[in-house]
């Protein structure tokens, strides 16, 4: 058994591109549009996975963009995506910066929680061993859920 991908519905496929791919880092391997289904699918594989990605499709995340409109609920019973990243530090400020909220800061130098532009909870894990706890981490609070 291999494991293929995990597949999130998303609401505005522009915004969730920039998330997953401008400001993760992620890189679109394959795309798929369907007239008839009216959908598009799109598969997002992490750059250092990305030859395997590309060769078997897999591991990766699949965006799934309905292009009639539907409410979706329950994002958090999902649970959430992880990601080992290089700087814990620099990608969250990097997110902060250009508006996402960190819903758990990366207080211990290790993990951290935000959301995607759906409301998916994603976890950064920094690579390796911990970063030295630093400020404005370790006195951030939490902000809302994740």
């Amino acid at each position: 058994m291999n494991f293929l991908h995990t597949m999130v519905r998303v609401k505005d496929l522009d915004a969730s591109l920039k998330f997953y791919c401008e400001l993760l880092g992620l890189v679109e391997v394959k795309r798929k549009e369907s007239e008839k289904g009216r959908f598009t699918l799109v598969f997002l594989a992490a750059p250092g996975q990305l030859e395997q990605a590309q060769e078997t499709f897999s591991p990766t995340i699949e965006l799934t963009y309905n292009w009639d409109p539907e409410e979706y609920t329950g994002g958090r019973n999902f649970g959430h995506l992880a990601f080992a990243v290089d700087d814990i530090y620099a990608l969250c400020e990097k997110l902060q910066q250009t508006g996402v909220i960190i819903n758990r800061p990366p207080r211990c130098g290790h993990m951290a929680f935000v959301k995607s532009p759906d409301g998916i909870s994603i976890e950064l894990l920094q690579k390796d061993e911990p970063k030295q706890p630093q400020e404005p981490w370790v006195s951030m609070p939490n902000t809302g859920s994740w």
